[in-house]
């Protein structure tokens, strides 16, 4: 099941004035969407991290932040939610034993790393990160979820760039993205 923002609502507004471009960036021919004017506005991230508690609240027992900028609103999420916060980390970065997942990004190839003990079996998970682009990333940490024990509930995201179909690679999962660019 998918989600997304349907026409242009207050938050998604709200974001897409936040939101800024960097061209060529982290290389050339990539437009980068950085969020962190988002971040410095304390209305702005207050109205995000209340969306998200208000579509999950009940509905999961960990939120999963991707590295790095899903560490930032994973945790704050986590916290509104009252659950706990498990990062998803790019490998070599994780002690002690981690499942590894190797994906494929607009721009290149990398690893994913989760400790193989983060989650007690079954444990309800939403996922979060600042942007869906192809969703090799996303796709990458629901295996990890899943190979330590969690049950994948949603994955929640700021911008979704839509015309990179990120969710063909995401097939069955609930996706819900503030703002659909």
């Amino acid at each position: 099941m998918s989600t997304g923002s349907a026409g242009q609502s207050k938050i998604s507004i709200l974001v897409a004035q936040k939101l800024r471009d960097v061209p060529d960036f982290p290389k050339p021919g990539v437009l980068f969407k950085d969020f962190t004017p988002l971040l410095a506005d304390p209305h702005g991230l207050a109205a995000v991290v209340e969306d998200v508690r208000s579509r999950y609240a009940g509905r999961v027992d960990v939120v999963v932040g991707i590295e790095a900028r899903g560490f930032i609103l994973g945790a704050a999420a986590a916290h509104a939610l009252g659950v706990g916060f498990v990062p998803v980390r790019k490998a070599g970065k994780l002690p002690g034993r981690t499942h590894r997942a190797e994906y494929t990004l607009e721009y290149g190839t990398a690893v994913l790393e989760l400790h193989v003990d983060a989650f007690v079996t079954g444990h309800r998970v939403l996922i979060m990160d600042d942007v869906l682009a192809t969703g090799g990333t996303a796709a990458a940490t629901c295996d990890l979820v899943e190979r330590a024990g969690g049950q994948v509930v949603a994955l929640d995201f700021v911008l979704e760039l839509g015309f990179l179909h990120g969710r063909d690679a995401l097939p069955g999962r609930e996706v819900h993205s503030i703002l659909v660019d």
